[in-house]
C-alpha cells in the first residue's frame, strides 16, 4: 500500500501493525487523508487471509490529540454553501453524510472480521481515543505522560466518532457521564479500572502486548456485537437505571445552566442510545453530533478555544522579521506571590532564574513557594523528587541585584507603586545590559508612565501575569508608547516558553481584562445597592455562564484592593470616574466593617474554619433595602453582567487597546472566565448582531444608567451590518 500518513508492515505471525506518523507534524491528528488511509488499512487487514489481526499504534511521542478541528469548521461552510446553492433539504443531507463518515470507519474496523488493538502511549483523546475504542483490545503505557480521554466538550463539541455510546457500554452510566461532560483526561490505571483500557504495560511492551493478544484472540469481537451483552448499570428503564438519569439531568443543570446545547446532546445520546442495538445508537449519536455541530456555541468555541488560541499560541502577533530569542536566564524582582510564581513558571520550563527581593529571607521566602507547589505534585504522583531537586537548582534566590548580571530579561513583579516601581528600574538597569528586556508586571499602572523611569524605553515593556500564576494561562503583553519590536518579540517568546497564552494589548489604565471584569465587578455592586437580594446576583452570575459571581469574584481578588483602584481612578480623573454608589459600598465594606475578602475570612461572605462559605447576614443591614426576590427580573440580571464586559470591550477595541478580535476572545475566556459558550466577548456581540446589541444596550441604559451607552463603534457596526470579525477578515484579505 502507498501509504503517507501511516507505515504498515507484517510479521511472519500475520500480525500487522499500523504506525500513524504523520510526516511534517509533532502530533498526529485527523484529517480526511488520514481517514482515507485508515480505511484502506481495514480493507487489506480484512481481505489478506494471512493477516490475523493489526496493531494500531503512533510513531509519534504521544498517540494523537483527536481530529483536527480546521476539518469542523470546513464541514460548516460545506452547509452554508449548499444551502445557499442547492436548497437546505440536499445541505442537510449532505452535511449529517459528510459528518457521520469517522463513525462508520470506526465501526467498520470493529466489524471487519479481524481483530484490531490499540498500543497507547501518551495522550490518546476525542477522535483518536475513539478509534482506539473500536479496536477490540487497548493497552496503554504506564507512563505518567499517557492519559485517555474525549474533552470534546471544552470546544463545544462532543464525541461523535461513536465515543457516546461505546464508553458508556464499557463503565457505569454515571461514570461516563460525568468523564464527558468534564472532558476528562484519565491515568492509565484508572482507565484499567474503569474498563476503558484493558492492560497498562512499560512502554517497551506495548507493542509486543498488543500482539500476543491478537495472536491468542484472532475471533474477538466487540462486547456489545455479543450475544447476551449486558449494560453496565443494566437498562435504561429499570430500578438501576431510574437511580441514575433524573440525578443525571439535576447534575447537567447545575453544572452547564443549559448553556452548553453539546452537554445536552451527550445526555440525550446516551439516555437514548442505551435503549438500541449499537448500529441504531450511533446514528442516533450522528444526528445529535450533526445538528450541535451547526450551533453557534460549538462554532464559536471552535474558532475562539482551538484556532485563535493555536494561532496566538505559535506567534500570530510576534513580529516576523525579528530572529527567534536565546532565553537562558530570567530574573525575577519581588518575591510575593505574584513574583514567586513567575519564578516558578519559568524555570518549569528549564530556564535559569534569579529571584532577587529586599533581603534574603523574602526571596528565600519566594523559592519556598516552588518548593511546595512541586512537592504537592510529588504527592499526587505527577512529579518525582528529582524533578522537585532540578527545578530548584534553576532558581537563586537573591538581595543581590548584581546577580542579575546577563539576565536575558527582567520581570518586575513589585508593590503596585510608581515610586517603588521606579528605584527598582533604577536598581536593574544599573547592572544589566543594554540589551536586556525590562517586563513590568503590572496589573492596573499605565505601562508608558512606568518606562519614564527608564533609561531605554525601546527595552520596556508590560508583562501582566493573572493569579495564581501557575494555573492561570492568560499573559497581557503590553506596548508602551516607546516598546520597542525586539521587546515585544522576546516577551512573546518567553511566554511561549512558560506555555502559556499570550494576547498583545496597547497601553491603557488597567489594560483590557481588567478592565472588562472590573465591570463585571462594579454591576454586581450596583445590584446589591439596589437590593436586588445577593444570592440572586450571584446565581445570575453562574446563569450567564460565568465561573463564579460576582460578589464571590470580589471576595477572591480582595475587597480593599477594588477600594484602592477605585480611590486611585478618582484621585486621578476626577470624581465623574467613579460611581458613588459603588465606592460607598466599598468603603462600608473595608473601612467601616473591616471586611477585605476572601483573605480575612470576612468579605461578601463568611468563610468559617469548617464548611462551607456562605453570604454575610449583614449584607441586608448595610445595603438598607431590599428588592422582593418576585419582582427581579432573573433574565435581565443574566444580560447586565455580560453586556456590560462585552460593551467595556467594544470600547477597548475602538480605542485600540486590543486590536485583533481573536485576542478579545480568546483573553476574555481564559482571563477572566467570561461565558465560554458565548465564544467570548466579541462573539457575545457578534452571534447576537451589532443591531440586536445595541438595542439591548439602549434599553439598560434608559433603565439603569449611563454606563450601558452603545459606543460610537457599535452605532456604526449596527448601521453597516459589520461584525468584528468580518471586518478583521476583510482587514486581512
Amino acid at each position: 500500500m502507498n501509504l503517507t500518513n501511516f507505515r504498515f508492515e507484517t510479521d511472519a505471525d500475520g500480525i500487522a501493525v499500523a504506525t500513524w506518523d504523520m510526516p511534517g507534524r509533532s502530533m498526529n491528528v485527523i484529517t480526511p487523508e488520514v481517514m482515507e488511509e485508515l480505511d484502506r488499512i481495514v480493507d487489506k487487514v480484512a481481505s489478506d487471509e494471512a493477516i490475523k489481526g493489526c496493531v494500531v499504534t503512533s510513531g509519534k511521542e504521544s498517540f494523537s490529540g483527536g481530529a483536527d478541528l480546521t476539518m469542523l469548521q470546513g464541514l460548516r461552510d460545506l452547509y452554508v454553501g449548499l444551502a445557499r446553492e442547492k436548497g437546505e433539504t440536499i445541505a442537510l443531507q449532505t452535511f449529517f453524510d459528510e459528518s457521520r463518515k469517522l463513525s462508520l470507519l470506526y465501526r467498520k474496523l470493529e466489524t471487519c472480521g479481524k481483530p484490531f488493538a490499540a498500543a497507547i502511549h501518551g495522550v490518546c483523546l476525542g477522535g483518536a481515543f475513539e478509534l482506539s475504542l473500536s479496536c477490540q483490545y487497548r493497552v496503554v503505557s504506564d507512563d505518567a505522560a499517557t492519559r485517555v480521554g474525549l474533552p470534546e466538550i471544552k470546544v463545544g463539541l462532543f464525541p461523535g466518532g461513536g465515543g457516546t455510546q461505546r464508553v458508556a457500554r464499557l463503565m457505569q452510566t454515571g461514570d461516563a457521564l460525568q468523564m464527558m461532560f468534564k472532558g476528562e483526561q484519565v491515568k492509565p490505571l484508572p482507565a484499567r479500572n474503569s474498563g476503558l483500557v484493558h492492560a497498562v504495560v512499560p512502554r517497551a511492551e506495548l507493542i509486543q502486548n498488543a500482539k500476543d493478544w491478537l495472536k491468542a484472540n484472532p475471533q474477538a469481537t466487540q462486547p456489545w456485537d455479543q450475544k447476551g451483552f449486558k449494560l453496565p448499570s443494566n437498562k435504561v428503564h429499570s430500578p438501576a437505571g431510574m437511580q441514575i438519569w433524573p440525578p443525571a439531568n439535576a447534575i447537567y443543570r447545575r453544572e452547564t445552566n443549559d448553556n452548553y446545547p453539546a452537554a445536552r446532546a451527550i445526555l440525550s445520546a446516551v439516555y437514548e442510545g442505551l435503549q438500541l442495538p449499537i448500529d441504531l445508537a450511533l446514528k442516533v449519536e450522528s444526528r445529535y453530533f450533526a445538528k450541535i455541530l451547526r450551533t453557534k456555541e460549538a462554532a464559536s468555541m471552535i474558532r475562539s478555544l482551538f484556532v485563535s488560541m493555536q494561532e496566538l499560541n505559535k506567534g500570530a502577533r510576534r513580529p516576523a522579521d525579528v530572529p527567534p530569542s536565546k532565553l537562558k536566564k530570567v530574573g525575577v524582582v519581588g518575591a510575593g506571590f505574584m513574583g514567586a510564581g513567575i519564578a516558578y513558571v519559568t524555570a518549569q520550563a528549564g530556564l535559569e532564574v534569579v529571584l532577587v527581593d529586599r533581603d534574603i529571607e523574602a526571596a528565600e521566602k519566594g523559592k519556598a513557594h516552588s518548593h511546595k507547589l512541586v512537592s504537592d505534585q510529588i504527592m499526587k504522583g505527577r512529579a518525582k523528587t528529582a524533578d522537585r531537586d532540578a527545578l530548584l537548582a534553576r532558581i537563586k534566590a537573591s538581595a543581590d541585584y548584581a546577580d542579575l548580571k546577563g539576565c536575558d530579561l527582567i520581570v518586575e513583579a513589585v508593590f503596585e507603586d510608581p515610586k517603588v516601581k521606579a528605584e527598582v528600574i533604577a536598581k536593574v538597569e544599573a547592572v544589566v545590559g543594554p540589551r536586556t528586556i525590562f517586563g513590568s508586571n503590572t496589573s492596573t499602572l499605565p505601562i508608558t508612565g512606568l518606562a519614564q523611569s527608564s533609561e531605554r524605553p525601546k527595552n520596556f515593556i508590560g508583562i501582566h501575569f493573572f493569579s495564581p500564576v501557575e494555573k492561570m494561562l492568560l499573559v497581557e503583553v503590553i506596548m508602551a508608547k516607546k516598546t520597542g519590536r525586539k521587546a515585544l518579540a522576546m516577551a512573546l517568546d518567553f511566554v511561549r516558553a512558560i506555555r502559556k497564552t499570550p494576547i498583545v494589548v496597547n497601553d491603557t489604565r488597567g489594560f483590557y481584562a481588567n478592565r472588562c471584569v472590573g465591570n463585571y465587578l462594579r454591576e454586581g455592586h450596583l445590584m446589591l445597592m439596589e437590593g436586588v437580594p445577593p444570592a440572586m446576583i450571584e446565581a445570575a452570575g453562574k446563569q450567564a455562564g460565568m465561573p463564579v459571581g460576582p460578589l464571590s469574584l470580589n471576595d477572591e481578588v480582595a475587597i480593599d484592593l477594588a477600594l484602592k483602584i477605585v480611590k486611585a481612578t478618582k484621585a486621578q480623573l476626577g470624581d465623574a470616574a467613579v460611581d458613588p454608589q459603588q465606592e460607598k459600598l466599598l468603603v462600608a465594606m473595608v473601612e467601616t466593617n473591616g471586611r477585605l475578602g476572601r483573605k480575612n475570612r470576612k468579605g461578601f461572605y463568611d468563610y468559617p474554619e469548617a464548611g462551607p462559605k456562605r453570604l454575610w447576614p449583614g449584607l441586608a443591614d448595610l445595603v438598607g433595602k431590599r428588592l422582593d426576590p418576585d419582582s427581579v427580573d432573573m433574565e435581565e440580571l443574566k444580560q447586565r453582567l455580560l453586556v456590560t464586559q462585552a460593551l467595556e470591550a467594544a470600547k477597548t477595541y475602538e480605542e485600540g487597546v486590543v486590536t485583533d478580535p481573536r485576542e478579545a476572545d480568546v483573553g476574555s475566556i481564559i482571563g477572566f472566565g467570561f461565558a465560554p459558550f458565548t465564544g467570548g466577548t466579541l462573539s457575545y456581540i457578534d452571534n447576537m448582531g451589532a443591531a440586536a446589541f445595541v438595542k439591548l444596550c439602549e434599553r439598560l441604559a434608559k433603565k439603569h444608567g449611563e454606563r450601558f451607552k452603545p459606543n460610537r463603534l457599535l452605532k456604526r457596526m449596527a448601521r453597516t451590518g459589520e461584525s468584528f470579525y468580518g471586518t478583521a477578515e476583510t482587514k486581512a484579505a
